[in-house]
């Protein structure tokens, strides 16, 4: 999306009144705007309506983000993450053309932690592209425009999944897996085809000519969990299937999907399917899978 392409133009707040005893999302202010003024700037330690979380999102053009003795240049598909009040400053550029960005804010209340984990995985100025969940979830803008945000449970709902989306963006940012690293789609391909007997992070590494430091990074990166992590949840998904469709014993399955032995096998299983391999079998007193799905 370009400056020219934006819908409309304008800020909508929300002041519901919060029920006390009930858990919910607080949504301050969402906004689109375009700015070509040269005077456009806020400074996070004198703005007095805080505090707050600040999302704010460029389509086209380009603005200038402080954060302490840092600068950033946020061009188009780039994010800023920041809180209000904070060590920060944002304007537009004396020789910029145009900034074209949708914002939100919100009262941190419930959701902190998940921002700060979301900052923690991604940084304070992430790039997102205009495809993904959490940017398409902005559609909320138009939501308000339209005069339909017009009670707490549907801001709190928008907020909550807006925030949810980006941890999730944040754990597995590539969401497409054409897009990830060809070291790191070698690396899954290794893993799916040799997970009975792969054993080690360095057989892996030596096999992609990397440093076994740099794989892990790159892999965790862009996967979302370690290697070690990825190899235990093919294995399992496998056995899952063994378990419905076979009349094997948890020893040989367990050999089956490369455990050395059925503790260590019974272990990784309780791990990542809350329960033992006899108890998933024997499916008594429980849901029926048709699949299990894993993050």
């Amino acid at each position: 999306m370009n400056a020219g392409q934006l819908t409309s133009t304008g800020t909508f707040g929300f002041r519901f009144t919060m029920p006390e005893h009930l858990a919910l999302c607080n949504l301050f202010a969402i906004g689109q705007d375009v700015i070509r003024d040269q005077h456009y700037r806020w400074d996070g330690l004198t703005r007095n309506d805080g505090p707050l979380l600040l999302f704010q999102y460029t389509f086209d053009g380009e603005g200038i983000y402080e954060k302490g003795t840092e600068t950033f240049r946020i061009q188009a598909g780039q994010a800023f993450l920041t809180e209000i009040p904070g060590d920060h400053r944002y304007y537009f550029p004396p020789e910029g053309s145009h900034w074209s960005f949708i914002f939100v804010l919100i009262r941190p209340s419930l959701i902190l932690p998940n921002w700060e984990e979301v900052k923690k995985q991604l940084g304070e100025t992430p790039l997102l592209p205009t495809g993904s969940r959490p940017i398409r979830l902005l559609q909320m803008y138009e939501e308000a425009h339209a005069g339909r945000i017009k009670e707490p449970y549907t801001a709190s709902s928008y907020v909550y999944q807006f925030i949810s989306e980006l941890c999730r963006f944040a754990l597995a940012p590539k969401e497409d897996t054409r897009e990830w690293p060809l070291k790191v789609k070698e690396a899954v391909a290794y893993i799916d085809a040799h997970y009975e007997n792969m054993i080690s992070l360095e057989q892996l590494a030596d096999q992609l000519s990397l440093s076994k430091y740099h794989l892990l990074r790159l892999f965790t990166r862009t996967v979302g969990m370690s290697p070690n992590d990825y190899l235990n949840q093919t294995r399992i998904k496998e056995a899952i299937r063994l378990l419905k469709e076979s009349d094997w014993s948890v020893e040989r399955i367990a050999e089956q999907v490369g455990y050395s032995g059925g503790s260590y096998f019974i272990k990784w299983f309780r791990k990542i399917t809350g329960e033992t391999p006899g108890h998933f079998r024997q499916g008594e007193g429980q849901l029926v899978y048709n699949r299990v799905y894993f993050d």
